[in-house]
């Protein structure tokens, strides 16, 4: 399976299939995510690629492309190398004078919110089979939050779903080993202990 194809499962079995994005099951099942795999080797290389792919989503209409995930398997495999990328990320929207129009999200294998230990299970939220830099335009996320009356508590259910799913309930369901529910963890394995420090 290529690393386009696992992340398109994942976003489809535990992303949308755990609602831990409300906004995400619409694009996709339009067809308005625009998917790229990367074949960038080096920081230059996928800068580059990342800026012309800002350029292309700005460009284009929002009913044809609404948000762009590019998939960038063989290069920044280190979390941190890959925290550090996102500053340039920023920097590139500036020089190409999006900053307000598009924003940068971002998912790694290692992902880890500050404060938190590696295990926990909260950090799941953002962990993808490979790296992973998402562009969406500000203005689609304004009107999703708008739309969606209690948005501020989106973070507060997916880490609560994350924690009755535990490691196992959370692994199954990314192999589609259980269904996309809570209840999987009971068939999957035993709950995770870790806890958030933040």
């Amino acid at each position: 399976m290529s690393a386009l194809e696992d992340t398109r499962r994942w976003l489809e079995r535990a992303v949308i299939g755990l609602n831990l994005c409300h906004f995400a099951k619409a694009v996709h099942s339009s067809g308005r995510v625009r998917w790229v795999a990367s074949r960038a080797r080096s920081v230059p290389t996928l800068a580059a690629q990342l800026l012309a792919e800002m350029q292309h989503l700005a460009a284009t209409d929002a009913l044809q492309t609404d948000t762009t995930l590019i998939v960038h398997a063989q290069v920044l495999h280190d979390f941190r190398d890959f925290n550090d990328f996102l500053g340039l990320a920023d920097d590139l929207l500036q020089q190409a004078g999006l900053d307000g129009v598009l924003q940068v999200a971002s998912f790694h294998p290692q992902y880890r919110f500050a404060g938190t230990r590696s295990s926990d299970i909260a950090n799941a939220t953002n962990r993808s089979p490979h790296p992973t830099l998402h562009l969406l335009r500000e203005a689609s996320v304004a009107r999703a939050v708008a739309a969606f009356p209690d948005a501020a508590a989106i973070y507060g259910r997916n880490i609560a779903t994350l924690r009755a799913l535990g490691h196992g309930g959370w692994q199954a369901v990314r192999d589609g080993r259980a269904p996309p529910t809570p209840a999987a963890a009971a068939a999957a394995g035993p709950r995770s202990r870790a806890s958030s420090r933040r």
